[in-house]
């Protein structure tokens, strides 16, 4: 009876652990960026992807199980729900540094942020699913000034963005027969964008103009996805998936305001004098994008996995308040895989690792000047294995992405970049019954 109390406690510790963590999240967390891309649609996309599925270049669409030991939680395609064997909650962060270059010029930058919060239970283990939980939607960042000559006036126009949307989420996964499952998120999709544009003449004493848009968004949108697996023999399949995100209509308020203002003689912003427009809190809907994503993958269970996707999405089609956004349809490909020499090995941990690396190619849905804004990265990571027992297992996982966005060509700007992934993931059979003699 005392280890069933420990263990009880256990379990509760956990919860409230979690508890505490969304409050916080919801609470505390705002998301940064420094990118001028992010000016674009939304803002910078992030995709539901944890630290391990990164890893592998973003392959996510037929990823199920790459371990009969422990699950993952991939809410990218909720058909894998359906393959939670074990209670499991993850918990990661992410951090990079940015550098800007155009022409001869360049500017760094370092951000960092809370990235998931996600749980998963198994209804009926191996069979039927659930997972919930917290992850970013869109990022966006940036502040950049446009200087011009206006016969002997220097004019400068500022340009600056701030906020992003986050993404909470329900989902359910579902296998029928031996091979084949569905899957389905319920995504409540919210949080604040935020842009201004100022035109500063350099004088004192010379009355300026700042137009700042606000959309504060919050509405349902829905996600889906099915797998079918293809035995090869008893530990090895190809997994063929599909998943994609409904065209939703998402609830937003819009406000507007044009502000007056004065630079001081260090040319400071003066708080402002006056608004000359006023416009507060109109109803609006955000049209969100139809995105379909293909996969496959081959694997030899807890030993490896390589997979492939490819992504498309209709951007094209993103307006809010009925206004389109300019942007392009964008297609995409990822290739990766994971390797573990050993799961089961007593005499050397590393032969416990998971190895990971992958590859990413996009063409974004921008495009300036007639030229396309295409991102690429090269990934890796590491799982390295905590505990393990018959009744838990944890894990500490770690992605590095070197990728590049943009050209310096055509007096366009490049990204140059570095991220880091850590997620913990924790396995564990919470509800299992014990017997004593």
């Amino acid at each position: 009876m005392k280890l069933l109390h420990l263990n009880m406690y256990k379990k509760i510790n956990y919860i409230a652990a979690v508890v505490l963590l969304l409050a916080s999240y919801s609470v505390k967390a705002q998301v940064t960026s420094q990118s001028p891309y992010s000016r674009y649609g939304l803002g910078n996309v992030k995709g539901m992807l944890l630290p391990q599925l990164r890893a592998m270049g973003g392959i996510s669409t037929a990823v199920n199980k790459p371990s009969t030991y422990y699950s993952n939680i991939n809410m990218q395609n909720p058909a894998s729900y359906a393959g939670i064997t074990m209670a499991t909650a993850d918990i990661g962060m992410s951090a990079g540094f940015k550098e800007l270059k155009k022409g001869s010029l360049s500017e760094g930058s370092f951000n960092s942020s809370l990235s998931h919060i996600a749980l998963a239970f198994p209804l009926k283990a191996g069979r039927t699913g659930l997972s919930f939980g917290l992850v970013p939607y869109t990022e966006l960042g940036y502040e950049y000034t446009n200087t011009e000559q206006l016969d002997t006036t220097t004019v400068n126009k500022l340009y600056a963005g701030e906020g992003g949307l986050t993404k909470a989420y329900f989902g359910l996964g579902q296998q029928f027969g031996d091979h084949f499952r569905i899957g389905a998120n319920v995504e409540y999709v919210f949080g604040n964008l935020i842009e201004s544009r100022s035109t500063e003449l350099q004088a004192a004493g010379v009355l300026n103009t700042k137009q700042q848009n606000k959309n504060s968004v919050g509405g349902i949108g829905f996600s889906y996805g099915a797998q079918y697996e293809i035995p090869l023999s008893v530990k090895s399949r190809i997994t063929l998936g599909y998943s994609g995100s409904y065209k939703s209509d998402i609830n937003t308020k819009t406000s507007f305001v044009v502000t007056r203002y004065k630079l001081n003689s260090a040319g400071e912003e003066e708080p402002a004098l006056d608004s000359a427009s006023f416009l507060e809190n109109n109803s609006a809907k955000l049209k969100l994008p139809l995105v379909h994503n293909f996969g496959i993958s081959i694997q030899k269970d807890n030993k490896w996995l390589i997979g492939a996707d490819y992504r498309m999405g209709k951007w094209s089609q993103l307006s809010i308040n009925g206004v389109n956004k300019g942007l392009e349809d964008s297609w995409g490909f990822s290739a990766g895989g994971q390797l573990t020499p050993d799961m089961t090995s007593i005499g050397s941990y590393f032969n416990r690792v998971d190895y990971r690396l992958g590859f990413t190619y996009d063409k974004t849905y921008i495009r300036i000047g007639n030229q396309d804004v295409k991102q690429m990265a090269v990934t890796f990571g590491l799982g390295l294995p905590l505990a393990f027992n018959r009744y838990a297992f944890h894990k500490l996982n770690f992605t590095t992405e070197l990728g590049r966005r943009g050209t310096t060509s055509n007096g366009l700007v490049q990204e140059n970049y570095i991220n880091f992934h850590i997620g913990f993931t924790l396995n564990d059979t919470w509800f299992r019954r014990f017997k004593f003699d």
